[in-house]
Parts: structure tokens; C-alpha cells; sequence
């Protein structure tokens, strides 16, 4: 990761990065104006996937949630440009993309200070036909085989000491067959432990408890739970 000082603040540009990148790529009306906006997905917030030539990427603003955000939508304070949310979400994910791991390649990130704050975007790729978890169980069911592929997956994330602040449901996305892990603001890489490992997973588990609450049809059974527990204790077992 390289580092471009710009007349708001910084650049953080990967080896995906085009040289000709500037500020106004992290807009949402720079690529509507290149008519480039293909899609956008709702949560707290909307992303928007763009496409840019042959690639389709996803651009993220960096929200602030919970009792916080209602007073401050998205400012942060600044401490260092390697501890803003956008930076270290991007070094994270060239580290495990550089290592094979399953996450989306980061393309950059842009951080524009004002004062003692600052706000953030991160421009990353777009996984290819990938949904989340939780559209999919919405419509159809996942095999014990595949449960156990996605905890060995995550056991392997553990294994490696990548600690994910928000494993979710909506966060792990199936494309073919491979589980992709996104989002990892607030990630870091720690010591393997069993105390954030298990939190981790408890974590998970709640999300999917969750989900199942709003959606009582969703495909998610105590069964699939233990199938995915197993996946995982091949690869980290954990006591």
C-alpha cells in the first residue's frame, strides 16, 4: 500500500489502483455523471457498485452507528493516518489477499480531514455473482457439506489470527462455491486465542438467530450449526 498526500488529506492506493485516480472517485456523483452507478446495496446505509472499464467495484462510505451516529453521521476523530477506518480496512485486505485468503481485492481508500476529523470511502472489487448468506437461505437451503466448508473456512480466518468485528450473516457471501468473508472495518490480525475465536463465533451464531427471528422460514437449523462447528474444528480446533 502507497500513500498520496492530497489537498484534503490522503490516498491509499494498491497495486489494483489506476494511476489516474484522484479525490473525486469516491463520490457517488463522479460515477453518475460517468453514468457508471450499475447497483447498490441497502443496509444502515446504501453501496454502490460501479463499473470501472472491465471491473465492477463496490464504493463504501464510512457511517457511524448506534446512539453515536444520530448526532455524528460519519465524522471520526483523527489519530494518525494508518489507524483511520478506510486505511486499515485496506492494508487488512491487501495482507490477506496477497495471502489467497477468500476476501474482496482492495482497489483504495481515501481519507479527507477537516480539523481533527476526518471522513473515509474504500473502493474495493466487486465478487462476481456472489450473494449473502442470508438472501440465500431466504430461497433455498445450503448441504451439511457446504456447512462444513464455510466453518472450515472461517476456522482457517481464525487459524491465521484474523479477528473479523463484525462476522455476520450478511457479511459472507457464496459465489459458485466458494465463501468470501467482506467488510472488515475494524479487523485486525491478533494472536490466535479461544476467548475472541469462540466470541467470534457466538457472535455469528447470533446473527443467524436473528435473522430467523425476522425471517421464521429462513433455512437455518441447530443441525446446520453443529455441521459448521465441525468444519471448523478440523482446521482450529478449538477446547
Amino acid at each position: 500500500m502507497q500513500l498520496i498526500k492530497t489537498a484534503a488529506g490522503y490516498l491509499a492506493t494498491t497495486d489494483a489502483t489506476p494511476a489516474d485516480i484522484t479525490p473525486k472517485w469516491f463520490c457517488k456523483a463522479f460515477w453518475q455523471q460517468r453514468q457508471a452507478i450499475i447497483g447498490s446495496s441497502k443496509g444502515r446505509y446504501t453501496t454502490w457498485f460501479v463499473q470501472y472499464e472491465h471491473q465492477q467495484w463496490v464504493l463504501r462510505h464510512y457511517w457511524r452507528g448506534g446512539l453515536v451516529g444520530k448526532m455524528n453521521r460519519d465524522a471520526y476523530l483523527y489519530s494518525g493516518i494508518h489507524r483511520t477506518r478506510a486505511v486499515a480496512e485496506l492494508q487488512l485486505l491487501e495482507r490477506l489477499h496477497q495471502q489467497g485468503m477468500p476476501v474482496p481485492k482492495p482497489i483504495a481508500a481515501h481519507v479527507a480531514r477537516f480539523g481533527l476529523w476526518y471522513r473515509a470511502d474504500l473502493l474495493i472489487e466487486r465478487i462476481a455473482d456472489a450473494r449473502d448468506l442470508v438472501a440465500i437461505l431466504s430461497q433455498t437451503s445450503l448441504t451439511d457439506e457446504q456447512w462444513q466448508r464455510l466453518g472450515a473456512q472461517i476456522g482457517e480466518f481464525h487459524r491465521h489470527g484474523v479477528f473479523h468485528a463484525d462476522l455476520n450473516a450478511k457479511n459472507i457471501l457464496l459465489a459458485g462455491e466458494q465463501f468470501y468473508l467482506i467488510d472488515f472495518d475494524r479487523g485486525c490480525i491478533k494472536p490466535p486465542a479461544t476467548a475472541w475465536q469462540q466470541a467470534n463465533l457466538a457472535r455469528l451464531l447470533r446473527s443467524f438467530n436473528k435473522e430467523q427471528k425476522k425471517q421464521p422460514s429462513l433455512a437455518f437449523t441447530p443441525q446446520n450449526w453443529q455441521q459448521l462447528l465441525a468444519g471448523y474444528q478440523r482446521v482450529n480446533p478449538l477446547p
